[in-house]
């Protein structure tokens, strides 16, 4: 069979739309007249097809215009006249019919999960041993909630360091203060107003593990952030 024309040539709307020029045209009148039959076959079967009606695409409307364009050419071609317009239309259309089908559309991705507003704040922020300054996914941590305090109106950000049982209670006291004034400043560098913040030093009390003193426990050196909506 000869090849047919283009599918992306005839990509094109239906109304006022002249196909291009088919190599069936080159053809003698007996090649001609088993090719379009050939192309009317495969768009009549399209029609017929359950597949083609429910399909979301326009294969069903290229179905019909095929099955006209073909038959119509066919008709011409009975009183030995090759007429192009029907002919290339035929051509074209069963072979945008013939190619594979789009693929399905890819599904919305999922919306991302409502932020709980009415919930208050309660995050933990940890360090590494003797250290103030946040482990590194601490940043990530403090530009979350500033995000969510500025979408959901949080204030009154309380910010409370804690320590470890390791070091004496006067340098755990100073060490987790610092912790919480750090922890404060990068808040303050990603949105929260110091004034909203209560920034205060625990050292080694209300631990998250309990442990017996002089253990260096990395869940106890920490941060808590808690917040409450505007009143």
């Amino acid at each position: 069979m000869i090849a047919s024309v283009s599918v992306a040539a005839v990509m094109m709307p239906l109304t006022a739309w002249a196909a291009p020029a088919s190599p069936l045209l080159q053809l003698d009148k007996s090649s001609l007249k088993g090719e379009l039959q050939s192309r009317y076959d495969i768009a009549v079967a399209a029609v017929g097809d359950p597949a083609t009606r429910a399909a979301q695409d326009s294969r069903f409307t290229w179905a019909v215009e095929g099955k006209n364009q073909c038959g119509i050419a066919l008709g011409f071609l009975k009183s030995g006249t090759k007429d192009a317009d029907s002919i290339n239309k035929c051509d074209a259309f069963v072979a945008r019919l013939s190619a594979a089908p789009p693929p399905p559309a890819s599904p919305a991705p999922p919306a991302p999960p409502a932020l709980d507003c009415v919930s208050a704040a309660a995050v933990s922020i940890f360090f590494d041993w003797n250290q103030d300054v946040p482990l590194p996914e601490g940043a990530d941590t403090i530009t979350t909630l500033a995000q969510s305090a500025a979408q959901c109106g949080w204030a009154n950000l309380t910010v409370t360091g804690y320590t470890d049982t390791s070091g004496t209670n006067v340098y755990n006291d100073s060490l987790s203060l610092r912790r919480a004034r750090n922890v404060a400043s990068m808040l303050e560098q990603a949105g929260i107003p110091a004034g909203s913040m209560t920034v205060d030093g625990r050292g080694e009390t209300l631990l998250k593990i309990e442990t017996q003193d002089g253990v260096r426990e990395p869940m106890n050196r920490r941060v808590e952030v808690t917040a409450a909506t505007a009143q």
